[in-house]
């Protein structure tokens, strides 16, 4: 019912969002002295600001088409290296390059957002590393005769990526999914299989929430896991490919994260129809680009969001060493010649400080000259892996990890 009901007030939108687009586009055909005109100016901001209400879930384009590397330019090719129902393994392929530079890959959330949420990470790596990105798909477009896809086949899916990328790869696990990354590396070291990455870097995420719980952490462990199922989980339209599965919606997940935020939220769309009213077009591109991919959303199946609210944030089973993976125990200290490093926010208000460092005390047999740890002053959760600290200050750690351990 939350589903269609969503869908039915998307589509009742939809007119005057067409309506209003096609104003703010013959608007642009008008002569000069009107546009500058106040009175002119102030309509059209309105009509950008109502033709983009709204969600999408188609993901945008990751945009990379060519590299600065020293002083010369290489073109990118984005290609599949893998593709399943569920998700791909994207190769940001430089020509000429790739096949010198060590291969990363960047295990993006599934949270609601699409991996192109972490453009600006993967932007900073792609001079000197060989990015993979996990490009995770919408839940409403699979079919359901694709199957289920919980926590297991996540890890399953990176450990299959780490497979086709071979030997000598890294991964760098963003936020959400450090405690999938984690188990997924535990699992290959413990089979000795050739494809265990050299380095992992865990940046932001939940390894252990018992420690400083933060509003989320007690969000998801104040009631029992039936109540996320019978509020929050919704079955697709048939409209859609995915119809009859069962999903977290994506909107509902954005709409818990604007909730936070709300006043931060409402003050940036006034200050973009404010820009735009006064002329400041590149001040309002700015908050319109960040909005147009926060407001990209894909839908999460049921069996991931339940099991991953489940295992990681009520019963904590990764840091209590009773975590499983399809019946087999998952052991952090199988880990030994893989380096570690753990990344945390000062001020992050999503994943507290020490949840991320956790990995460290489960990762016993990684020797102490293998593992770092670094807390970023003056940065939230999206400032450990985006924004200028990130350039200047993470990354140069991040790519001295990888370096020391290839």
């Amino acid at each position: 019912m939350l589903y269609a009901l969503f869908q039915a007030q998307n589509d009742l939108f939809e007119p005057l969002r067409l309506l209003s687009g096609q104003l703010s586009y013959f608007g642009g055909f008008a002569p000069d002295v009107v546009k500058n005109a106040p009175e002119f100016r102030r309509w059209s901001a309105a009509w950008d600001m109502v033709k983009r209400h709204g969600l999408t879930h188609e993901r945008p384009d990751f945009g990379f088409r060519t590299v600065e590397v020293g002083t010369q330019t290489y073109g990118i090719v984005e290609e599949n290296a893998s593709d399943t129902p569920f998700g791909r393994l994207v190769h940001f392929k430089k020509d000429g390059l790739s096949d010198y530079q060590p291969k990363l890959l960047v295990v993006a959330p599934l949270s609601g957002h699409f991996a192109t949420l972490l453009r600006g990470t993967i932007e900073t790596l792609l001079p000197e590393n060989d990015v993979y990105v996990t490009d995770w798909k919408n839940a409403r477009d699979v079919p359901m005769a694709a199957g289920r896809f919980g926590f297991d086949e996540y890890v399953e899916h990176v450990i299959n990526f780490l497979g086709v990328m071979g030997e000598g790869s890294h991964v760098l696990g963003v936020c959400q999914p450090c405690a999938h990354a984690l188990a997924a590396v535990a699992l290959m070291a413990e089979d000795d299989n050739k494809a265990t990455p050299l380095s992992i870097t865990l940046m932001a995420g939940p390894v252990d929430t018992r420690i400083n719980p933060s509003k989320v952490n007690n969000l998801a462990t104040e009631r029992p896991i039936e109540w996320f199922k019978s509020n929050l989980i919704s079955t697709v339209p048939w409209r859609f490919p995915g119809a009859g599965r069962r999903v977290y919606p994506g909107f509902v997940q954005l709409l818990a994260f604007m909730s936070m935020n709300a006043e931060r939220h409402i003050k940036s769309h006034v200050e973009m129809y404010e820009h735009m009213k006064n002329g400041e077009d590149e001040k309002a591109k700015f908050i319109a680009d960040f909005y147009d991919e926060y407001f990209a959303v894909l839908d999460l199946t049921e069996e991931f969001y339940l099991e991953t609210v489940n295992r990681v944030f009520q019963e904590h089973l990764l840091p209590k060493g009773l975590l499983e993976f399809r019946g087999r125990k998952v052991d952090p200290k199988a880990i030994r010649r893989t380096s570690l490093l753990t990344v945390e926010g000062e001020r992050d208000d999503i994943c507290s400080i020490g949840q991320t460092l956790a990995a460290h005390d489960l990762c016993k047999s990684i020797k102490p000259h293998r593992k770092r740890h670094h807390l970023q002053a003056g940065v939230g959760h999206y400032g450990v892996f985006s924004g200028g600290k990130w350039r200047r200050q993470i990354y140069p750690l991040v790519r001295n990890t990888i370096m020391a351990a290839s």
